[in-house]
């Protein structure tokens, strides 16, 4: 049997350091991504347009 790693949680404070991760823009539903985030509530946290 080989262990299992556990879950990692990801949690990013701003989208600054969402962007310094390197993972800028952000999903729904991809590791990292909070409502929070995504201030205009399209499902799309830290984008390049300006509005999340």
């Amino acid at each position: 049997m080989t262990p299992s790693t556990p879950p990692t949680t990801v949690y990013y404070r701003n989208c600054d350091e969402v962007r310094a991760a390197g993972k800028a823009p952000l999903y729904r539903g991809d590791p990292g991504y909070s409502r929070e985030l995504d201030r205009n509530g399209d499902g799309v946290a830290c984008g390049d347009r300006g509005n999340s």
